[in-house]
């Protein structure tokens, strides 16, 4: 009887044994899952992180480019209106000579 317990004894032991070496490879294992998952986070995030920088950016730069056109469109539109302030002085000018009789 001693004999089947000394061998009960022995694979408990054994299952122990392999059950303490599983728990090792497993803790051996999760850390290097758990970088690896935080360097695929880390990417992604990274990643998005470029695409709504280059989003902004263009975003940006369509606003600089929109409000440019629109200073020169007002800088266009002021000279040709004091363009066409000095030609109406002229023309009354010249209209009021003929109906004056000196032109």
């Amino acid at each position: 009887m001693n004999e089947k317990r000394i061998e009960e004894v022995i694979e408990v032991e054994k299952g122990a044994e392999e059950m303490l070496e599983a728990a090792r490879k497993e803790a051996e294992r999760l850390p290097i899952e758990a970088e690896e998952e935080a360097r695929k986070l880390v990417d992604e995030a990274r990643a998005a992180a470029q695409q709504e920088a280059r989003r902004l950016v263009d975003e940006a730069e369509s606003d600089v480019q929109v409000k440019e056109i629109l200073s020169a469109a007002e800088e266009k539109g002021k000279e040709l209106e004091s363009r066409s302030k000095a030609n109406f002085d002229r023309a009354v000018a010249f209209v009021l000579d003929r109906v004056v009789g000196r032109g």
